[in-house]
């Protein structure tokens, strides 16, 4: 899995692997054949949810590379294998479509991008323990390691975590460890369904399971790509060049299947979009620009340059305001944030369920700011409460080390 504990799911690095070996694997735990996947996946069907999880690359292409699935139920589980000769996945996508069948991941954000570009629609229903976690009183990002442990009580097996998945045969030490990810996502998810009910908290998470659930969260559109590249203030020209260059560039980068920096790196994007080149002689000052005034990319980065120039003034993209920006009360500021702590530890859930810094500093200066802190269920658990000691009618107080809420009204 490797989630955030898939934090090096790509990484070629192998350790030296001095454990016991695993228990002996069921015959069908590796699924390599077209008979044998449609005979479990028909085996799957009428459950009530599956635990799934994959492993992959993508150190070298813009897609991720799919090399494994792991699917199981709570009694059963097996690897199915991508690259196996002639094997067609169908059958499994199948199931991930049933709308009768809970896909459980956790920290599954890749393995959904994975899911929408291998099967071109997204798993449906799902869930996700790592955004569950957030009212479950196990923080922000829980890694599945941790989760395991604090739920469970077992160790993750982490001998097999920087493993190059797309090499074959697999062990049976990498398919054990692969499979241990569904098998214990499976004993997590009905405890962790079963908590958050008893609590009232399951519309908690819709937000979230909202975005996790919309394609638009794993697709970056051409025209959106500038969005990813951290920049400061550019003027509006500049902007425009920088905006076309980094659409042409992820286009490039879909078509090729390759990383956006072997194709032109940021810096180099931002160093175009400053300088405007305006011979193929001048990309010699461009730093780190593929072949120099001779590489493939030079004519047409020259002509988006050349286009942009042609764009009159009045269709030139806005840039944000430079005028002085209202800030937030620092006192207040660290007040709200006292605050935040306490009603969040109160009720045992993460912080960045109720409110961002930047929410917290809208809230500062406005009793009526369009933050989420100040909709719905937040506002009981923390927004009311906030404008209450805004408004001097509580006040925080330490006792016996520990925060306390004063009535002042």
């Amino acid at each position: 899995m490797n989630k955030q504990d898939k934090k090096h799911p790509h990484s070629t690095r192998n350790e030296p692997d001095n454990s016991a070996p695993p228990e002996q694997l069921p015959a069908d735990a590796l699924i390599s054949t077209n008979d044998d996947l449609i005979r479990v996946m028909d085996g799957f069907r009428g459950k009530p949810f599956l635990a799934i999880d994959t492993e992959f690359m993508r150190e070298r292409t813009y897609y991720p590379q799919l090399c494994l699935i792991q699917v199981g139920d709570g009694e059963k589980a097996v690897a199915i294998d991508p690259l196996a000769k002639n094997i067609d996945l169908e059958p499994l996508w199948n199931l991930m479509r049933d709308e009768s069948i809970i896909k459980v991941f956790h920290a599954g954000n890749q393995d959904m991008e994975i899911f929408l570009h291998e099967m071109g629609s997204l798993p449906s229903p799902v869930y996700d323990t790592q955004i569950a976690g957030l009212v479950c009183g196990h923080g922000d990002q829980i890694g599945y390691d941790s989760l395991v442990k604090s739920i469970l009580g077992k160790d993750v097996d982490k001998t097999s975590r920087f493993t190059d998945w797309s090499k074959r045969p697999l062990t049976d030490r990498q398919i054990s460890y692969a499979l241990d990810d569904v098998i214990f996502l499976a004993q997590i998810y009905p405890i962790m369904l079963e908590k958050i009910a008893a609590e009232n908290r399951t519309s908690w998470l819709d937000e979230e399971f909202a975005k996790f659930c919309d394609p638009a969260t794993y697709i970056t559109k051409p025209e959106d790509a500038w969005k990813r590249i951290k920049i400061r203030h550019l003027k509006p020209r500049a902007l425009l060049r920088l905006m076309r260059l980094a659409a042409w560039r992820e286009t490039e980068s879909q078509n090729r299947n390759v990383p956006r920096n072997r194709v032109v790196r940021d810096e180099t994007l931002i160093d175009l979009a400053g300088t405007a080149p305006k011979t193929t002689a001048e990309f010699s000052k461009i730093r780190n620009f593929p072949g120099g005034t001779d590489g493939k990319f030079t004519k047409p980065v020259l002509k988006i340059l050349q286009d942009v120039e042609a764009v009159s003034d009045s269709a030139l993209p806005s840039t944000p305001s430079r005028g002085k920006p209202v800030k937030a009360p620092q006192a207040v500021m660290e007040l709200l944030r006292v605050l935040l702590k306490y009603s969040t530890d109160h009720f045992n859930i993460a912080p960045r369920l109720i409110a961002s810094g930047d929410d917290l500093e809208l809230l500062a200066i406005d009793d009526n700011a369009p933050i989420r802190a100040l909709q719905g269920w937040r506002r009981e658990v923390f927004g009311d409460t906030a404008l209450k000691l805004k408004s001097g009618k509580i006040g925080l107080a330490v006792k016996n080390g520990k925060i306390k809420v004063i009535d002042l009204s």
